[in-house]
């Protein structure tokens, strides 16, 4: 049996559209899909270019605390100076992050970044 790779990751957050906004301002994501029930949104679908899984946000605020401070998601960008690039971005954004370190596999890895429930989202490089 195969599996051919990730088609999507899902986060709970507590605020649709705040989060929406967040990754797409932050990390560069647009929305694909909207999903609307019962006339109100409940959750969307991001994608990012070159990226194939898509990013989903559902909205639930208890499990988004109940996440808050987790490092739930680790996007791979393509070389380390890739990670200086984007912890330069972020610093003139205004954006706080925990600066880089280096991975268990010797890569570089921008942590501290938090999403608007707290939910950490690294940027990892070989």
């Amino acid at each position: 049996m195969e599996i051919g790779g990730i088609h999507h990751v899902k986060l709970p957050v507590s605020d649709v559209a705040r989060s929406r906004t967040w990754y797409e301002r932050v990390l560069g994501f647009e929305q694909a899909i909207e999903f609307v029930e019962d006339g109100e949104v409940r959750g969307v679908a991001l994608r990012h270019a070159g990226c194939a899984p898509q990013l989903a946000l559902r909205h639930d605020p208890a499990r988004a605390a109940a996440l808050s401070g987790f490092d739930a998601l680790a996007l791979l960008v393509p070389s380390r100076d890739a990670v200086q690039a984007w912890k330069t971005a972020l610093d003139q954004a205004g954006e706080p992050h925990g600066g880089v370190v280096t991975g268990h596999h010797g890569g570089s890895v921008l942590v501290g970044l938090h999403d608007p429930d707290g939910i950490e989202i690294r940027l990892y490089a070989e």
